[in-house]
């Protein structure tokens, strides 16, 4: 089983959190924070920058260190590096996702998040 290591922006305003729903592959119609794989090199608040830049087409500044969360998925094992962020510039653009709400604490749970994102959720209803 292969090891994937991502980093996600959990966006934030107004007290409402940014989520994304997949328009691809596997978990399709699923939901989750934004983010994607650290390429060769980079480190995970270069990637994550990199990242929402061409996910969202927006700048964010990174505010705080979350959580690292860890899931066995059937074909891999993910490691997730959560930071809680805010955008600084741009409008948000979904490039690659079907969908987008902002969601507040009560919320959250309003929609089918991937399992690895259920743990985060977690977190942010209990901080």
């Amino acid at each position: 089983m292969g090891n994937i290591e991502v980093v996600a922006a959990i966006i934030y305003k107004n007290g409402a959190y940014f989520a994304t729903q997949r328009g691809y592959g596997e978990f399709e119609g699923m939901w989750e924070f934004p983010g994607g794989k650290i390429e060769p090199g980079e480190s995970r608040e270069v990637a994550l920058k990199r990242e929402i830049r061409e996910e969202l087409g927006v700048d964010i500044t990174i505010d705080k260190f979350l959580c690292t969360t860890d899931y066995n998925y059937p074909s891999f094992h993910l490691t997730m590096h959560c930071y809680l962020c805010s955008v600084v510039s741009g409008e948000i653009e979904l490039r690659e996702h079907m969908s987008a709400r902002w969601l507040t604490t009560k919320t959250l749970d309003s929609v089918e998040w991937l399992p690895a994102d259920k743990e985060v959720i977690d977190k942010l209803i209990t901080k």
